[in-house]
């Protein structure tokens, strides 16, 4: 090993170069400044007493954590192509749960209600559709944990179908296939479980993991299996919270309540919700004054998966929000104050979907586009898919995350936001309100009429997400002259810029002679008693430097920056 120097040790162990000189000095170990070097017995001695305590702190943490978790009921989104019966079998599985319940019992919509088997819970968002789904996702709620595909028996997968399919897995969810209508005449299951092998679903008695139920929702045949199957895929999914912790729950359903004022339908993720707690939720807070279950009943504690309704809230929040436990009424306020003001500052065009996908494979290797294609054909909309697949490279991999044919609808826009991917369209239009919903979520959608087209744009945005060559430039010099002791800033270099310029925040390095006794950031710099962003050449300043005091006259500070090397 190459022997390190202070500085350099404090920032690998993440400590300030004072705090680790304290600690070699309290181990008798000799050291006289910032630059001095440890030989590699002292190197590693320093770095298994700092380390090894972090990594058993971090040990211990973990395990007392995981002694906390509980097992929880899953939450189960119920999706599939329109008339395919995903109402119907909601109703049946609500039904089947209150046989025993007393003639006459009235149970309250709220969104989402909970189901008791013998083997456990179920906790179902009575919400169905691939869209509201996706819709809670793009507001970072990710609230189910399992995905029923609803699929008719005599209609078999069909565009919306395969919509559900590449929703569920662009959110990493597992999928339980309820195949429906198996009491009409031309019902044919086998040709179901066929289709769904083309999309990736292998049905568990084909040799694949996917597990599927034969049922009527009409007739309420086979409502047990599917959630018996629903219930085994939670055990493998092993889901578990801790119940001791404040409560997050997530908002998925909210109405005004005729003289109770603003209610939101909540599913508590971890902790338990309790009547009379304060919360924040998105930009509003309240405290809890009642909470109601499906069956109308006021509850004093909610544990994780629970749906409940929520009284209390000082104004309407939006699905999607998170609802967390606070210590008082007072923080709850002012929380809530502080992000409507950062709101009102950040309130501008949303980023475009070309950024936010940069954002998201910043320092990433490989870095992986999700694209959606539509088309006014099959054909065409397969040809443009082959294209764009084609531009990926080592760098790049173009991914086809969803396609069909016919207009770009609200569900690609949300899928695109969710999956921080692109839209590509070919000789297709825009439905209803997707201008206003693309323009909400900072989505562009590019139409084109010549493939020609899609593929040169598509190539060019692919091209910019290369790394960039990156090389260290030199962009100036200056001496230190004298060296003073400030009140309150400590020590300060006095110095001349012999060349160039020297910048507030640019990374620099200090050579004593033509060795180097210092490489980090000019974290300070001033000209007379002001802050200045930069001071040119022939100019005197006051330079301060981040963990760094050991420096003396004579000492010449080289200030560079990273450019972008011409490819």
């Amino acid at each position: 090993m190459g022997k390190k120097r202070i500085y350099e040790i404090a920032k690998e162990l993440n400590i300030s170069s004072q705090e680790l000189l304290k600690e070699l000095k309290e181990l008798d170990i000799d050291v006289k400044s910032h630059a001095s070097t440890l030989s590699e017995e002292e190197y590693e001695l320093i770095k298994e007493l700092y380390l090894g305590e972090k990594e058993k702190s971090k040990e211990k943490e973990k395990k007392e954590s995981k002694d906390r978790l509980l097992p929880r009921p899953p939450v189960v989104t119920v999706m599939g192509h329109v008339d395919h019966g995903k109402t119907t079998l909601l109703d049946a599985i609500r039904k089947t749960n209150f046989v025993a319940q007393e003639y006459g019992e009235i149970t309250q919509h709220i969104g989402a209600y909970q189901v008791e088997l013998p083997q456990g819970k179920i906790t179902f968002i009575d919400t169905p559709g691939h869209e509201a789904f996706t819709t809670l996702r793009a507001r970072g709620a990710q609230v189910t944990d399992i995905v029923v595909l609803v699929i008719a028996a005599d209609d078999g997968v069909q565009p919306q179908t395969v919509e559900a399919i590449n929703h569920a897995k662009n959110a990493g969810t597992p999928i339980v296939v309820a195949i429906n209508k198996i009491d009409k005449p031309n019902a044919n299951p086998q040709k179901v479980k066929t289709q769904l092998m083309e999309y990736g679903l292998i049905p568990e008695e084909m040799g694949g993991d996917v597990l599927v139920s034969e049922i009527s929702a009409l007739k309420k045949i086979g409502i047990e299996d599917l959630l018996e199957n629903i219930l085994l895929q939670a055990e493998l999914l092993e889901l578990k919270a801790d119940p001791n912790v404040p409560a997050k729950a997530v908002i998925i359903e909210t109405r005004v309540s005729k003289g109770e004022g603003p209610c939101g339908t909540v599913i508590v993720k971890e902790g338990t919700l309790k009547a009379g707690q304060p919360f924040i939720a998105g930009l509003t807070w309240g405290k809890v004054r009642r909470m109601k279950n499906y069956k109308g009943e006021t509850l004093k504690e909610a544990p994780p998966s629970t749906p409940v309704e929520v009284l209390g809230f000082e104004s309407l929040p939006q699905a999607g929000d998170t609802l967390e436990v606070v210590k008082n009424e007072r923080e709850a306020k002012k929380i809530a104050e502080e992000r409507i003001r950062k709101t009102k500052r950040m309130q501008r065009s949303p980023t475009l979907s070309w950024e936010l996908i940069k954002e998201k494979l910043e320092g990433k290797e490989v870095k992986e586009v999700p694209v959606i294609i539509k088309g006014d054909t099959q054909g065409s909309v397969e040809a443009l898919r082959s294209s764009i697949e084609k531009l990926s490279n080592e760098e790049i991999k173009i991914k086809c995350i969803h396609e069909g044919v016919g207009n770009v609808n609200r569900s690609d826009v949300l899928l695109a936001y969710t999956a921080r991917g692109i839209i590509i369209g070919f000789n297709v239009g825009k439905e209803n309100e997707v201008e206003s919903i693309s323009r909400t979520y900072g989505v562009k959608i590019n139409i084109y009429r010549l493939i020609y087209d899609a593929i040169q744009e598509t190539e060019k945005f692919i091209n910019s997400l290369k790394a960039p060559a990156l090389e260290q430039v030199k962009i100036g010099e200056a001496e230190i002259r004298r060296v003073f002791q400030v009140p309150k800033w400590g020590k300060v270099a006095g110095c001349y810029v012999l060349s160039g310029k020297v910048k507030r925040g640019a990374e620099c390095r200090i050579k004593r002679g033509e060795e180097v006794i210092f490489e980090g950031v000019l974290s300070s710099l001033k000209r007379f008693k002001d802050d200045v962003k930069e001071v040119s050449e022939g100019y005197e300043c006051g330079i301060g430097f981040e963990d760094f005091t050991d420096f003396q006259e004579g000492d010449v500070i080289e200030v560079f920056e990273w450019r972008e090397r011409p490819r």
